[in-house]
């Protein structure tokens, strides 16, 4: 169930999740400051409600004391303030407010400047997906189709991007595409195997459909001509592709036996105050909120600070059809949308497996009523793998520990693209953030027997554009404390000299402090990796500064022309990684307003651009990691889930491996059995007999 019950000593938090009671209480204060102001007659339209960060300076200090046992009342004043987001007149003005709930008074304001627009709420997306489907012009092309009297047609409203016409005046549109069902119209059908050849343009400020607009549906023999397809039945050549299980025409596998994760004792955390999560040697608290989804808070382990905040700050989804209206399909997901606002109910037993500890949030529907968002955040461990291992040669002897990880696990669904998010912390200190990407191929309509540079032909008249998948991982550490560094450490080959390197073998391990807020970049070949450090506390083994290491994936970055809208909106998307020193408020990526953005607004790079001090301070590094992903045939009617793992690791943190004190591992406790015995004595090893080590001496 969704999160509503106060700490046993009835005093909130301050990262404890938002409260359906809070948030009636937020869009009440809110409401009744319009009306005294008189500033506004119109109706107000709630878009969404979240806890607001509060501010570090209190915050921090609030944490600290906690850690060292204070009690509540002996840990100083946070004040718990929430962030509403409301529009008027269809959306034509949105400000996001900041509300007291100590004061029940509004103490803040940001107004959207001129061009720029609010996230798309659900029911914005819904009244837009009605007002489409029942247009006399949308009805009267769907009928030009000649499809089936009783088809059913779905509609994917996506965001409008931007492109080299927008202006500061150019309305908040929604951008169509149109999709019909299989014949036999079966509701979980995949719809993205019909896809109609053009797209409505919708108006959410006077709530009309202003164009239909046609899709070039030609191949790479047409170039970026439209109409090339047979003007009366231009999707005739379409088939079902379908996913859903029970649509299948191959039956399913049947030589797949049960896996069962078992905890007979049950799991090895512990929840408390209902979001702090205590694990092994870690301590941290959950957050939820409607844009970023999961946030991880206050990561300490054995009592160390090492991350005041981690999250995913932002994804911007490029495409690469230059044909208009596909050229504006640039969705910022987080921004446009929310994660939170489209994150899935997981299902027990189906999205995690195991002994699983599930956490729910609330959001908020257009009248600022609490809306719950059940089992959003599954909480479980996982085997993971071998920790360690070394057999002494001389004696024969195994040292074996397998690893046990904490998983925190997210999944949204955006429209046609599943995200899988997991937050997966380790014994020894490493902490990783998975993504996977999966889901369905936003596709487009392609003649028969044709192929097109700009993307694959997965199903036959189905075209996948090629695009990109671009993320923002914003991370807030206190590696020690809040004063860090983030050093760029090369290993650089030492010219073979006589007088330092006579035999050619040695290189040198560089290491460049920045000094200065600004990007820097993957170098693979240069075994580049940033380690984020605290220069005022050094381990007393190497005589380095404490720290944690960061190494970049050399992903491509964004692929868009540096002259085009499409790289204007996503600036953070230019480099690998930014550092940038530290301000409340500085959360967003892609800046507050991505939705129809004509460039990036108070996003990393302008933080970047203010030419701070970096050195020694509270700072903030963001990385951007993804892929860009090409489409194969295997990628549909549905995509595998495509892996990629960023992984923070202590370096110089710990005196010696801290995974040292995990238990061997063990037959007797492991419990594992044999599948078959293919050597002599196999029976006594599966009992447990033999139990030293996890397999006794090895066979010298």
């Amino acid at each position: 169930m969704a999160a509503s019950s106060q700490s046993s000593n009835n005093i909130r938090h301050p990262l404890q999740l938002l409260t359906d009671q809070e948030i009636r209480a937020a869009s009440a204060t809110l409401l009744r400051y319009v009306s005294d102001s008189g500033k506004q007659q119109a109706k107000v339209h709630f878009k969404n409600i979240s806890l607001h960060d509060p501010p570090k300076a209190l915050l921090l200090p609030y944490l600290d004391a906690e850690a060292a046992g204070l009690p509540h009342e002996k840990r100083g004043y946070v004040p718990r303030c929430v962030d509403v987001i409301w529009s008027t007149e269809n959306g034509r003005y949105v400000t996001e407010s900041v509300v007291s709930l100590d004061a029940k008074t509004v103490i803040a304001e940001d107004h959207m400047g001129r061009g720029q627009h609010g996230p798309n709420d659900r029911y914005e997306v819904r009244q837009a997906s009605q007002v489409i489907l029942s247009d006399p012009k949308v009805l009267e092309a769907i009928k030009a189709l000649k499809l089936p009297s009783d088809v059913v047609i779905a509609c994917d409203p996506w965001m409008y991007g931007a492109d080299k016409d927008s202006t500061e005046d150019t309305p908040k549109y929604i951008q169509a595409l149109l999709y019909a069902r299989a014949p036999h119209n079966h509701p979980d059908s995949n719809q993205y195997a019909y896809p109609l050849p053009f797209s409505p343009r919708y108006n959410i400020h006077t709530d009309q459909v202003v164009a239909i607009d046609p899709l070039a549906t030609g191949g790479e023999e047409n170039g970026l001509a439209y109409h090339t397809a047979p003007a009366d039945t231009p999707m005739a050549h379409l088939q079902p592709n379908e996913y859903y299980p029970d649509l299948l025409d191959e039956e399913l596998r049947q030589d797949v036996k049960p896996l069962h994760v078992v905890q007979p004792e049950g799991p090895s955390f512990e929840v408390k105050e209902g979001n702090q999560v205590c694990w092994q040697k870690y301590k941290f608290r959950i957050g939820f909120n409607y844009r970023e989804g999961t946030t991880i808070h206050d990561v300490r382990y054995d009592g160390r600070p090492l991350f005041y905040r981690l999250s995913v700050s932002e994804m911007t989804v490029p495409y690469g059809d230059p044909r208009s209206p596909y050229h504006r399909k640039q969705a910022f997901d987080l921004g446009d949308a929310g994660a939170g606002s489209c994150a899935n109910n997981l299902a027990l037993g189906c999205d995690c497996l195991g002994a699983i500890k599930y956490f729910g949030g609330w959001l908020s529907d257009d009248k600022g009523e609490p809306v719950p968002a059940e089992n959003v955040i599954c909480l479980h461990e996982q085997d993971g793998g071998i920790n360690f291992k070394h057999t002494n040669h001389r004696t024969g002897n195994p040292a074996i520990t397998r690893a046990r990880n904490l998983v925190v696990q997210s999944i949204i669904t955006v429209g046609n693209y599943e995200y899988i998010f997991a937050w997966v912390f380790m014994q020894n200190g490493n902490i990783e953030l998975e993504t996977r990407a999966t889901g369905i191929l936003s596709t487009q309509l392609i003649d028969d027997g044709k192929t097109s540079p700009w993307g694959t032909v997965v199903s036959r008249g189905v075209l996948a554009a090629n695009h990109q998948h671009l993320f923002s991982l914003r991370i807030d550490p206190m590696i020690d404390g809040p004063s860090n560094t983030v050093i760029q450490e090369e290993s650089i080959a030492v010219p073979h000299t006589e007088d330092e390197n006579p035999h050619g073998n040695a290189w040198r391990v560089v290491k460049t402090p920045l000094a200065t807020s600004g990007p820097a970049d993957a170098a693979p070949f240069a075994n580049r990796a940033f380690k984020i450090v605290n220069e005022g506390k050094k381990n007393p083994v190497s005589g380095n500064p404490v720290g944690y290491k960061l190494v970049p994936q050399p992903c491509q970055l964004i692929l868009a022309s540096p002259t085009s809208v499409a790289h204007a909106r996503a600036q953070f998307a230019k480099h690998h990684l930014w550092v940038t020193k530290y301000r409340d408020g500085d959360l967003w990526a892609g800046g507050k307003w991505t939705n129809q953005s004509l460039c990036e607004v108070n996003g990393v790079a302008d933080m970047a651009a203010r030419n701070e001090n970096v050195r020694n301070e509270d700072l903030v590094v963001w990385l951007t990691f993804g892929m860009t992903h090409n489409p194969r045939v295997e990628d549909f009617p549905i995509m595998p889930s495509e892996i990629t793992t960023i992984s923070l690791k202590p370096a110089d943190f710990f005196r010696k491996n801290p995974a040292l004190d995990v238990p061997q591992s063990e037959q007797k406790r492991n419990k594992s059995v044999l599948v078959q015995d293919p050597w002599p004595g196999a029976e006594k090893r599966a009992d447990g007999a033999d139990a030293k080590g996890c397999c006794g001496k090895a066979k010298l």
